[in-house]
């Protein structure tokens, strides 16, 4: 049990690549606190979780709000007694437009998930890491962090942010033992990929557009956040693990 005794919190632990974290943390014997802007922990990760050596309870956070990430680390805290790990997946995508036609407001809301919420959860978190002198941040950003994304140009330049906040804040926090990485997944088959757009063509095209011709599974970039937040890699801090079935290569 690589985790046994650890306790991870996840935002949008509740669905895709968060979910499949859960699960897999639990498995391998964590306690995992699921913050998501749902109103219930998802009923197939709680009876999976049930059939593993690990723990999991929930608590609804909308991470844009600085009170609710408050209370998403004082009821883990109160719960289990304190934290190990914290897994930033919560985000979102945005509709597909060109530059010149982005609106706002759509903007601003992929901003103030992507980038303010993940700031504002790593701002909280690390007050108590700071204390423990120990701890780990995986930030999900997106090979989208290392590239242009087409019709994205908000969720491009979040994930931008989140690769140079992850960056910065590993510096800081070294002293403190504390590592903070990030994961960058390609196109991967998600409810967040799969909501975002219908056009059958298009997705096609994502596939095709991927050396390994096939979306990333959920469970494959939750393997590379176990990775990151394992013993194993208590060297490594502040690097961007891309896994994108080669889609960066070209």
């Amino acid at each position: 049990m690589k985790f046994k005794d650890k306790i991870v919190i996840i935002t949008g632990g509740n669905s895709g690549i968060g979910k499949a974290a859960a699960l897999l943390f639990a498995q391998e014997g964590a306690k995992v606190m699921v913050a998501d802007l749902a109103d219930s922990l998802d009923t197939e990760l709680d009876y999976a979780v049930s059939q593993s050596e690990g723990e999991v309870s929930f608590v609804k956070v909308n991470v844009t709000k600085l009170t609710d990430i408050e209370n998403m680390i004082e009821q883990t805290i109160s719960l289990w007694g304190k934290f190990d790990i914290l897994v930033n997946s919560a985000g979102v995508l945005g509709p597909r437009i060109r530059t010149e036609k982005y609106p706002e407001e759509d903007f601003d809301k992929i901003i103030d998930v992507n980038v303010k919420g993940l700031w504002h959860c790593m701002k909280v978190a690390l007050r108590y890491l700071v204390e423990q002198r120990s701890g780990n941040i995986v930030n999900i950003a997106s090979v989208a962090g290392h590239l242009g994304m087409v019709g994205h140009i908000a969720y491009a330049a979040s994930k931008h942010a989140v690769v140079g906040m992850t960056k910065t804040a590993a510096i800081e926090f070294a002293k403190h033992g504390i590592r903070i990485n990030a994961v960058c997944p390609g196109f991967t088959q998600t409810p967040m990929l799969e909501g975002a757009d219908t056009d059958a063509a298009y997705l096609e095209a994502l596939q095709y557009a991927t050396p390994m011709k096939r979306f990333g599974k959920p469970e494959e970039i939750a393997s590379a956040i176990l990775y990151l937040a394992a013993d194993e890699a208590s060297f490594i801090t502040g690097q961007s693990v891309i896994a994108d079935g080669g889609l960066i290569l070209q």
